[in-house]
């Protein structure tokens, strides 16, 4: 089978990370069932060397992500955006359309206060995105769809994780099935460009590691200087080039050493480790590293769609953050940075136990 971008449609792609085959990331078998009765998939990612995009090479997966409980960072995220879109002077008119993502949480809830009515059919006068359009397997038709459903004078906001922040972070497990794109800045100005629109504005955030709200108007308009500045460190950093995202590969192999050799001295000294978070980022990191219940005991998760269930191919249990409690591990590794100060403040019973930047 020949593969072709999943935007441009050209055949010059360059494999940048491979994972080997993993479990889907988004399908968290019963606890009861046998790890070795899970199916594995191929995991790569590819970078177009016609258009930049960094994009999942293969998925024959066909899976439900299940909806994850919103952490409070992703909300206080989510009213910062809003907040700095007002402060630009770009929150105007009277109708928003909102493209869902499987993140969980929704802006409907801060836009529609301000004076906005939903609007479920034609085009919106703001329509937003955050998160949602790296899921759909066709970036032509996503960007094309999206652009229709703003209207002439609109505004578009899309919000995404950068590729460059993938790359400067080492962060590989940011690839999983399901996530069809992985955008720079530089891919997606030409992406909306080719829809007849472009970029008017952007803003930087710390979720993630480093999360971009990108503001787009139809019609071509002057590149703002920061946007200019982030497509030039792009460059700089090697984001947007083959053999600069080679370092993801060597990320791994170092990330899973890191993990494994902790687990080890852990359980050497007889001390028990759970886990707190059972997001899809940590499948493929799980996997790799053989983990087993004599190495992480279970994974707590206020999901309780995921309760019940287990990790893709391991054996480690999903539980509630009150059966965590109940067990008192001696060490709790935090598989989502950015849940630190929520769990802090909502576990004080676990202080000094957290172990973060293993996950």
């Amino acid at each position: 089978m020949v593969i072709t971008c999943r935007y441009c449609g050209s055949r010059r792609l360059h494999r940048v990370l491979d994972l080997g085959s993993v479990p889907a990331a988004d399908f968290f078998p019963l606890a009861v069932s046998p790890p070795a009765e899970d199916a594995v998939h191929p995991l790569a990612m590819a970078l177009c060397a016609d258009c930049a995009l960094a994009q999942l090479e293969a998925d024959d997966t066909d899976t439900e992500e299940p909806r994850a409980v919103e952490p409070q960072a992703l909300r206080d995220q989510a009213a910062d955006a809003v907040g700095r879109v007002r402060d630009a002077g770009l929150l105007t008119g009277r109708t928003v359309y909102e493209f869902s993502s499987p993140h969980g949480g929704s802006w409907l809830d801060l836009v529609i206060p301000r004076g906005f009515d939903f609007e479920s059919q034609g085009p919106a006068d703001l329509v937003l995105d955050s998160f949602g359009m790296m899921h759909e397997a066709d970036q032509a038709q996503a960007i094309t769809t999206r652009a229709r459903r703003t209207r002439r004078e609109g505004l578009l906001l899309l919000q995404f994780h950068s590729i460059a922040t993938i790359l400067e972070l080492g962060q590989w497990n940011s690839l999983r099935h399901g996530h069809f794109a992985y955008y720079s800045l530089t891919a997606l100005t030409r992406m909306l460009a080719d829809a007849g629109m472009s970029a008017v504005a952007v803003w930087e955030f710390d979720l993630y590691g480093g999360t971009l709200l990108v503001a787009a108007r139809h019609g071509a308009h002057p590149m703002p200087q920061s946007v200019r500045q982030l497509i030039e460190y792009e460059n700089i950093s090697g984001a947007v080039d083959h053999s600069g995202l080679s370092p993801l590969q060597q990320a791994v192999d170092a990330q899973v050493t890191r993990l494994v050799a902790w687990l080890a001295e852990r359980r050497l000294a007889s001390e028990t480790v759970y886990a707190y978070g059972a997001p899809s980022r940590a499948v493929a990191l799980f996997h790799r590293a053989g983990l087993t219940t004599e190495m992480v005991a279970a994974v707590a998760d206020a999901s309780r769609s995921k309760q019940g269930r287990r990790m893709p191919g391991t054996d480690i249990p999903i539980m509630s953050p009150a059966e965590l409690l109940s067990a008192r591990p001696d060490s709790v590794l935090l598989t989502l940075p950015d849940l630190y100060p929520e769990v802090r403040l909502r576990f004080p019973e676990l202080e000094g136990r957290w172990v973060t930047g293993l996950c």
